[in-house]
């Protein structure tokens, strides 16, 4: 399996602004916009961390997936809720030719487990040797303010941390702060059957 984010979070959603105020940057002084490119760093990083700790993507952008087979032969779970949309699905041959795949199959959407559902009992076989990609949009929406609030505010207590700690060597194991970890825990993918499609 390969997912590879295909644009990342555009600037102009990134709460810069807020994180700055989070920060107490500006207190004071002038914001002469000197710190936005670092403050959208650490909000970047933040936003990483966490997507990757609750299998989550929380501003909505596109990716693309490439699976040797399907998972299972009726269904294919996605590896990121809440997932909006399936862009294409596409069959690659082992010598690179690609099929479209328009039908055969439909979304189920779900918070934690979205899927590729047949819409007969199989999904279209994969070629030997070939491979499956399929496009797809993940995220709670476009918007900084489509993003459920808690997981806003761990987003603005990670960064923060990460810009107070900017100048320290790496110390402990690296764990995210409790706070942190309390306002995301709800939102976390619990795996059962070993990984399995459910």
């Amino acid at each position: 399996m390969m997912l590879i984010e295909q644009a990342p979070v555009p600037q102009g959603v990134l709460p810069v602004a807020e994180f700055k105020d989070h920060l107490r940057l500006s207190s004071g002084f002038a914001d002469d916009g000197q710190q936005d490119a670092l403050a959208a760093g650490y909000l970047r990083a933040a936003l990483a961390a966490i997507e990757g700790r609750i299998g989550k993507a929380l501003i909505q952008r596109r990716f693309w997936l490439s699976l040797a087979g399907w998972r299972e032969l009726g269904e294919q779970t996605l590896p990121l809720a809440p997932v909006q949309a399936v862009v294409s699905v596409t069959l690659v041959a082992a010598d690179g030719a690609e099929t479209p795949v328009p039908g055969g199959w439909r979304l189920l959407k779900d918070a934690q487990r979205p899927r590729i559902v047949a819409a007969g009992v199989l999904l279209p076989p994969v070629p030997l040797d070939g491979a499956v990609e399929i496009v797809f949009e993940a995220g709670f929406g476009p918007a900084w303010s489509d993003v459920p609030a808690d997981l806003r505010q761990a987003v603005l207590l990670l960064a923060a941390q990460y810009y107070e700690m900017r100048n320290e060597a790496a110390r402990g194991e690296g764990a995210m702060p409790f706070g942190v970890m309390a306002l995301i825990e709800r939102w976390r993918t619990v795996r059962v059957l070993g990984g399995g499609a459910r």
